[in-house]
């Protein structure tokens, strides 16, 4: 990209930002302290879906990050971070608490956003109860696809490790082995549900969204390194606010989200983008509560064997809350 093209990028952030109310001052920063390093690095994955953490680029500049990193790295991102690849990054609570259990050092920070996920399956299946005894593509077991399908079926009483057929794609896409007609369901993470409307391809058997009980939770969270949040507090604290911002920022002004996304290389389909960023309620992220959210999947993933941590410990062994209360406070709609 031209320098010419991130200044009009990061103008643009900013003017739509500044309108929002959404760019601190530098007295206010300054009162909290000087940041403790200048450098966060953050994962450059294909999921639109954290689409805050790529709009936030310029708002973190604007909070006193000079050294902004996108790190391509796995989509199972607590990975990335225990191999210290990235400081921070976004993916399903149901994985963020099963590498707390497994002893990952990561800490969940606070909600990127509700819903994106769709469950799809073919046009012979209308209902996730019709999965019993069906195929169902993940891209590995233990996969963060995986961990969430076998939180929904453990829901409504279909066990997982007896009662679903699972299929692992290896290099094939679950996408690719649905259209083809070799699995009977897959979970769809964006772009992959909006490119099966366009296509009228199979059923929505589950939105996430608006279907309930998940879209009561808390879907995908900012975790951070643990010894970042550790030695880095107020650095900590920006960011999150920054990605905070980023979600405000997403759900005021999506054509332009959808568009940096376009123009920072995540994602090369302007039109799949804007509808992710435009049906995904960004701004909710006050309304939701992390630690609910924690509790809830921390229970379905233990009665499923997932995990052997109880909720409590993994509430105290791998979150921290204080940096979102006292931001819930400070960014009051």
């Amino acid at each position: 990209m031209s320098m010419m093209q991130t200044r009009r990028r990061f103008l643009s952030t900013l003017a739509v930002a500044g309108a929002a109310g959404l760019v601190r001052t530098p007295r206010a920063l300054a009162a909290e302290g000087a940041l403790e390093t200048t450098t966060v690095r953050l994962p450059k994955i294909p999921a639109i879906c954290i689409a805050p953490l790529y709009v936030a680029e310029e708002l973190l500049r604007a909070e006193g990050f000079t050294d902004i990193r996108y790190v391509a790295t796995a989509i199972n991102q607590p990975e990335g971070i225990s191999r210290g690849e990235i400081d921070f990054g976004s993916n399903f609570a149901p994985v963020l608490i099963a590498a707390v259990d497994r002893g990952m050092p990561i800490t969940a920070l606070g909600p990127v956003h509700v819903g994106c996920f769709e469950v799809f399956g073919n046009e012979g299946i209308h209902s996730i109860l019709e999965l019993k005894g069906k195929s169902v593509g993940v891209d590995a077991l233990g996969s963060p696809t995986h961990l969430f399908l076998s939180v929904i079926f453990t829901n409504i009483g279909i066990d997982p490790g007896k009662d679903i057929n699972w299929v692992t794609s290896g290099s094939v896409r679950p996408m690719q082995l649905f259209m083809d007609g070799k699995i009977d369901a897959f979970l769809g993470l964006p772009p992959e549900p909006q490119e099966l409307r366009a296509r009228h391809i199979g059923r929505v058997l589950l939105d996430s969204t608006v279907d309930r009980p998940y879209s009561h939770y808390i879907c995908c969270m900012l975790i951070g390194s643990r010894d970042y949040v550790r030695n880095y507090p107020v650095a900590t604290k920006r960011v999150l606010r920054a990605i905070l911002k980023a979600n405000d920022l997403c759900a005021a002004a999506p054509a332009g989200a959808a568009q940096q996304l376009v123009d920072g290389g995540f994602t090369a389909r302007y039109d799949y983008a804007l509808q992710t960023v435009s049906e995904l309620p960004y701004d909710k992220w006050r309304e939701y509560d992390a630690e609910d959210t924690v509790r809830f999947y921390a229970l379905r993933l233990r009665e499923a064997g997932f995990i052997k941590s109880s909720p409590q410990k993994i509430i105290a062994d791998g979150t921290d809350w204080r940096f979102l209360n006292e931001l819930k406070r400070e960014l009051k709609a």
